[in-house]
Formats: structure tokens, C-alpha cells, sequence
């Protein structure tokens, strides 16, 4: 709750501290006094947009610092929280607003957005006016007040958490469809080129042993007729050898005749004999080495154009073909197994469907048993706020095809202000006054559900008085035994219901009295004065002993 409030030169207000307690406060003083003044400074350290026109005359800024005592599982920490920010027991909300248009926020003396600030500020602080009753205009509240009264947190969060479920499961099942489909239209083509590879069933390195082979058979087939034409010249009658053979035969014959003369002769034929031999085998030998199969070289050249060509077909290297056989391999396999995939995640996505369903049917039936309840407990609180012959009804419309994170069902609460009248959207039947009732009784029936630990109504008994101010006391005061309940009242019948009374009133500005310049000031009242600005209240300018009783009357029937 609210437990501190310190405001530095906002508008009329140049310097005020006020502690707070629980129960219900009520905010009193003649018109003009400053009231709205204070309830903007309050707003401005909520996150409200700020305004140089909100800092006091001659200052260069304003300041507004709240502080709240709150337990430690409060929503408002973990709203802190998602912004990065500490907590502690308290939080402690300050806005600064410069006089040229900025302004600066803090939570916990950490820098804040504004928009940082907003979200902290909504969950610790409701502020209800004839004109501002936001929870009743949207409608996305009203379903979230729905569940927050038939406590239906726990079958709202499972509905929502089975939709996340569905959805994920959807996305996956389109992904994976896409897959496939892309797959598919590529299926013909994979099947023909992953057969065709897998005949040619390429190798790594192949490639290069072929060229090498067929570039030593090319050479070959160039030299074999020079060895051809070589051995040619050691056949025949006029070969070498034999003349050469016959002429070392004539100089052996003569040996003996002239063996100095001769021997060396003959050595040397002998040895151009074996030389040519030697030659003649050499030549024997090249020519076996050099002769090939003409079909093996076009069968070899063949393999190596297949290669050459299914590589530029897929535009890759002759060395990548086997790889990209095992590639095409993969994506077919591939291909199969996402088709059975999407089967799997259909399946999956229908029985998740199945539970999401059920879930949300349940939910609807829950939100209609609550609404009901509902309903028949804020019609209950209309009478006495003089709206004897109006019916308040939560209109409930469900769409099983439009299924969202909270359900099937769409909530917005409607009335009907008389009898014979057309019930509709509350905000577009209810007049301010009425509205500002209906919003009254509903936050009576909700309090400890779907609220924020402090409420603030400003003059929501504006146009009121009598039995209806009354009335309108009584539930105030009822709020406020399960909430810190703050308004702002020119009802005396309200303020005498108050554990707290606060008294705004205008006067001199401390230690500037010589400008002339006023200040707001707010005085806590003790019993006599409550009693004395209650007839106040009841009697106008002067003040009768007749106020004085009736006063005294109020604040004895409140008690």
C-alpha cells in the first residue's frame, strides 16, 4: 500500500509530506483548494504524461516521490523486475518534471522510462474517476476480472499454456511442410540423378588416374612406329648384325695368319655384335611396353568423358561427384523421413488441438458459472446507489474458430440503467454519475480479487447526496477493509465513513509571503475537526450548531 507521499514544487504545492496508512482516507476542502492538484503530483510519480505547466511558478523543477510497503510476492516487484530493476520490501516511485518539458523517472533511485514507471505504477495504484474507469472500458479487463472473481487463474493459465503449445506445434508442422513440399518438387530430379551417379559410381581420385593413363597410352601410340622402324632395321637381308657377324667370321678365319694385327679388329666386332643385342632386346622390350588395346583406351576415355560430364552437369568437381551421390542419397532419405515427420507432428498437433479444446470449453462453462455469480452480486449493490430498477450483465460471446490464449470468449459487461430499456456496453448506456456507481459496486464484489493494493476514486459522489452518498460511504468503507481505499469526496456522508480524514486547504507559502504566493497545505483532522469540516461540509460558509450535530450524528452512525 501507499504509505508516503512527498511532493516539491507542483503547481500550488511547493513543498508537502503526507503518510498514509490502510483503511479508508478520505480528501476534503472547498473548491479550488487543490485536491485535483494533488491527485495529479500522484499521478505524474505513477507514470502519468508530464507537463511544465505542473511546476510551481519561478521553479526550475517539480518532484513527486511515492512509497509503497509492499509483500514480496506482490505483482509490482516482478513487473520491476522484468525492466531489470532491484527490489526490496518497498518500492519507491519518483518523477521529476523539468520546467522546459522533460521529465525523469526513477524506481528505487534506479533510472526508469516512463513506460517503466506506467508498469510498476498500474500494479500498485487504481485510479477511478467519472471519466477514467479504464477497467470498465476495455473489455479484455472485463475477462480478466471475470476469471480474478470465479478464481479461475489456474484453468486460465493452463488454456493459455495448451495454445502455446498448439502453436508451437503448428509453426513446427508448417516449417516441416515446407520442407517436404520444397523436397517434393525436387524429388523426380533427385531420384533421376542420384541413379544416374549411383550406375556411374564415381570414385575420388579417379579422375586424375584416368587422365594419367590415357595421356601414357597417347604417347605411346606416337613413339611405338620410331621402335617399329628401329626394329625394322635388325630384320631383313641387309640387318646389321648380320653383315657385321659375317665379317667378324672372315677376320676369326685369318686370326691365326696375322693375330696382332687382327685381334683387336675382331674384339671390336664382337663387341658391336653384343651391343647390337642389347639394342635389338631394348627395342623388343619398348615395343611390348608401348602396345595397348585400342578398345581399352576408348573404354578408358569414355569413363573419363561420363566423369567429366556429369560434373559439369552439376557444376561441381569430378572428385565431388561421389559426394554428391551420397548427398542426393541423403535428401532422398530425407525427404522420406520428413513426410513421416509431418505425420507425426499432425498427429501431435490434433491431439494437442483435442487438449486445447477441452480446455477452453471448460474455461467458457467457468467464466459463465463465475459471471453469473457475478452479476447477481453487483446487482445486489445497486439499489442502494439509487439504481433501483438497473441490472448489471457480463455478456459473454464464445468462438470456438477464433480461439486465442485466453479461450473462446469474448467479455464486456453490460447494463441496462432501467426497466423496458435495451441493455448494452456500460460505457455507451451508463451515464458519468451512473458509471461511476456501477464501477463502485463492481470493485465492491471484486476487492480482494483483480485489484491493486491501493484505490483511489476522485468524486465519484459528484451529483449525489443524501441516502445515495450514503450508500456510496458504506462501500467505500467496506473496500477498504481488504484494500488502502483513497478518495477524494464532497459528500459529508463519505468522509464521516473515513478512518483517515485529510483537509486541503490554501494558504500563505512558508517564508514567501512577500510575493503574495499561496501554497497548498493538507492537515491530518482529529475528531473535533473532522466534526467541524464535516458541518462544513453540510452547511457551506457558515457553520450552524445545526451542522454541527448533524455532523456529530454522521460521524456516530459511521462508527
Amino acid at each position: 500500500m501507499l504509505v508516503r507521499l512527498s511532493i516539491r514544487d507542483i503547481v500550488l504545492i511547493d513543498r508537502l509530506d503526507l503518510e498514509f496508512s490502510s483503511g479508508l482516507t478520505t480528501l476534503t476542502g472547498e473548491t479550488g483548494a487543490g485536491k485535483s492538484i494533488l491527485l495529479d503530483a500522484f499521478l505524474l510519480a505513477l507514470g502519468a504524461r508530464g507537463d511544465s505547466s505542473l511546476v510551481r511558478a519561478g521553479e526550475a523543477q517539480g518532484q513527486v516521490t511515492a512509497v509503497f510497503d509492499l509483500l514480496p510476492m506482490h505483482p509490482a516487484h516482478a513487473a520491476a523486475r522484468e525492466f531489470g530493476l532491484d527490489t526490496g520490501d518497498e518500492l519507491v516511485l519518483r518523477r521529476v518534471q523539468m520546467s522546459d518539458g522533460r521529465t525523469r523517472a526513477f524506481v528505487n533511485d534506479q533510472p526508469v522510462s516512463a513506460q517503466a514507471l506506467r508498469a510498476v505504477g498500474a500494479e500498485l495504484v487504481e485510479i477511478h474517476c467519472q471519466h477514467d474507469d479504464r477497467a470498465l472500458i476495455d473489455p479484455s479487463a472485463h475477462r480478466a476480472l471475470v476469471d480474478a472473481h470465479g478464481g479461475l487463474a489456474a484453468k486460465a493459465a493452463e488454456t493459455r499454456d495448451l495454445h502455446a503449445a498448439l502453436q508451437n506445434l503448428r509453426r513446427q508442422l508448417a516449417a516441416e511442410e515446407a520442407r517436404v513440399a520444397k523436397a517434393r518438387a525436387e524429388a523426380d530430379f533427385l531420384r533421376h540423378a542420384h541413379a544416374e551417379l549411383e550406375t556411374l559410381a564415381p570414385e575420388p581420385g579417379e579422375e586424375e588416374a584416368l587422365a594419367e593413363r590415357r595421356q601414357a597410352m597417347l604417347r605411346a601410340e606416337k613413339v611405338a612406329g620410331d621402335l617399329r622402324d628401329a626394329m625394322a632395321a635388325f630384320s631383313g637381308d641387309h640387318s646389321p648384325a648380320s653383315e657385321i657377324a659375317s665379317a667378324a667370321r672372315r677376320l676369326e678365319r685369318r686370326l691365326s695368319q696375322a693375330p696382332r694385327l687382327l685381334e683387336p679388329p675382331a674384339r671390336a666386332l664382337a663387341g658391336a655384335l653384343d651391343a647390337l643385342g642389347a639394342a635389338e632386346q631394348a627395342l623388343e622390350q619398348a615395343l611390348a611396353e608401348a602396345a595397348y588395346d585400342p578398345r581399352e583406351l576408348e573404354r578408358l576415355e569414355e569413363r573419363l568423358f561420363a566423369l567429366r560430364a556429369a560434373a559439369r552437369k552439376h557444376q561441381v568437381r569430378v572428385d565431388d561427384l561421389a559426394a554428391l551421390t551420397d548427398r542426393f542419397a541423403a535428401d532422398l532419405a530425407a525427404l522420406d523421413a520428413g513426410e513421416a515427420r509431418v505425420g507425426v507432428l499432425k498427429e501431435e498437433a490434433g491431439r494437442a488441438l483435442d487438449a486445447y479444446r477441452r480446455a477452453a470449453e471448460a474455461l467458457s462453462a467457468a467464466r459463465r458459472a463465475a459471471a453469473r455469480k457475478l452479476d447477481a452480486l453487483v446487482d445486489a449493490e445497486l439499489k442502494p446507489l439509487k439504481l433501483d430498477g438497473a441490472h448489471f450483465k457480463t455478456e459473454i460471446t464464445s468462438d470456438p474458430e477464433s480461439g486465442g490464449p485466453d479461450g473462446y470468449d469474448r467479455v464486456e459487461f453490460w447494463v441496462q440503467t432501467n426497466p423496458g430499456s435495451r441493455p448494452g456496453p456500460l460505457t455507451k448506456v451508463a451515464s458519468g454519475g451512473e458509471l461511476a456507481r456501477f464501477m463502485l459496486a463492481l470493485k465492491v464484489v471484486l476487492a480482494d480479487r483483480g485489484s491493486a493494493p491501493t484505490l483511489v476514486f476522485d468524486e465519484i459522489d459528484t451529483g449525489v447526496g443524501g441516502a445515495v452518498a450514503d450508500a456510496i460511504g458504506q462501500r467505500l468503507a467496506r473496500l477498504a477493509a481488504r484494500a488502502q481505499v483513497l478518495t477524494v469526496t464532497h459528500a459529508p456522508q463519505v468522509a464521516a465513513r473515513a478512518s483517515r480524514h485529510l483537509r486541503i486547504a490554501k494558504g500563505a507559502a512558508g517564508g514567501k509571503t512577500r510575493d503574495n504566493r499561496v501554497a497548498t497545505r493538507v492537515a491530518v483532522l482529529e475528531q473535533a475537526e473532522r466534526r467541524e469540516e464535516i458541518a462544513r461540509m453540510l452547511a457551506g460558509a457558515t457553520i450552524t450548531d445545526e451542522a454541527r450535530a448533524a455532523a456529530a450524528r454522521l460521524l456516530e452512525g459511521a462508527g
